[in-house]
């Protein structure tokens, strides 16, 4: 069978490797049991991307990064949770999912609800993370809002921070086709960062108020945290959502102190609360996550997947990977 290889950064291939097999079923009933699971469709996160540009602290990889972001069906089980045949979004350790088929723990997959589509149901994971973060901060009713990174989580964002009640909704980027996608999504205002200062485009917007919360959704290699610091007015939050790297360099940490800015990060959602219940919200259409789907390969072209992905090019928002079906 094959999986994902990335030998040096911005390379990926797909090799071949020994089938997985599945141990026996746990004679004790508490233990963990798994499953043996076959993708049939995933789709790229910017959480993917340390991975193939080189620049993870796990580089070199293991076979098998990166994706996480997957749905598929249940070939075979030692547990109880599912059977043979169901169709369950997977979410599979260290981003080890790039494989034909895998073994995960039984407890690291949820049912897919028939009234999604696969595009809907896939896309229920990452707005899980979404959902997680929000479970973090206070009510938001009425509070005026940035998201700084308009990628498909910041979109995913806009939806959220719609739904619970947010003022303003602001969305900042310097891709202009990512921010003709923001109003759809929920963005009461865009603000082009190429041609506009963002801190006085939010000025504006706010009658001088500043933003009570400021989403970070950009991470890893591109430090924009100084700037959420200055798009926040004083007591109020930032949440730092997007992966960051090792140590960021020239932080004004002594800024953000003395304005009494709080500051909440967030990793590691529940699969019986955040993955279940975005899952749902996609399934009863509270949240269109269609609008997010820009680009579709086979994953025999998972290179050119993962360069559209990275190089953000023709406005790729959500690149997914089609699994060959049995």
């Amino acid at each position: 069978m094959f999986a994902g290889h990335i030998p040096e950064p911005r390379t990926i291939r797909l090799i071949d490797i020994p089938e997985p097999e599945l141990g026996p079923r746990p004679s004790d009933p508490e233990a963990m049991g798994e499953i043996l699971f076959q993708p049939e469709l995933g789709c790229l996160c910017g959480s993917d991307l340390p991975y193939f540009e080189g620049q993870s602290p796990e580089f070199p990889c293991e076979v098998g990064q990166s994706l996480h972001e997957i749905i598929g069906r249940v070939v075979a089980t030692n547990g109880t949770r599912h059977r043979p045949g169901d169709r369950v979004l997977c979410v599979p350790v260290s981003h080890l999912g790039l494989f034909e088929r895998f073994r995960v723990s039984q407890h690291r997959a949820i049912p897919i609800d028939p009234r999604a589509t696969d595009d809907e149901a896939l896309l229920a994971q990452p707005l899980g993370t979404v959902l997680c973060a929000m479970r973090k901060l206070p009510n938001i009713l009425n509070w005026n809002v940035v998201v700084v990174g308009q990628g498909p989580m910041g979109q995913l964002f806009n939806a959220v921070l719609s739904r619970l009640g947010a003022r303003e909704i602001i969305a900042v980027d310097r891709i202009p086709e990512r921010l003709a996608v923001s109003r759809k999504m929920g963005a009461t205002a865009v603000v082009d960062a190429r041609s506009e200062d963002p801190v006085l485009a939010v000025k504006e917007q706010t009658d001088g108020k500043m933003a009570d919360l400021v989403v970070e959704v950009v991470g890893h290699k591109d430090q924009v945290f100084n700037l959420c610091i200055d798009l926040c007015r004083d007591f109020g939050h930032i949440l730092f959502f997007g992966v960051p790297p090792t140590t960021i360099d020239g932080l004004h940490w002594r800024r953000l102190f003395w304005r009494n800015i709080g500051v909440t990060t967030s990793l590691g959602p529940d699969f019986t609360i955040d993955f279940p219940l975005a899952m749902r919200w996609v399934a009863e259409r509270r949240i269109d996550v269609t609008p997010l789907v820009t680009h579709r390969f086979p994953v025999s072209k998972i290179q050119e997947a993962f360069e559209t992905f990275v190089d953000r090019r023709d406005g790729a928002i959500k690149v997914l990977v089609d699994f060959p079906r049995d």
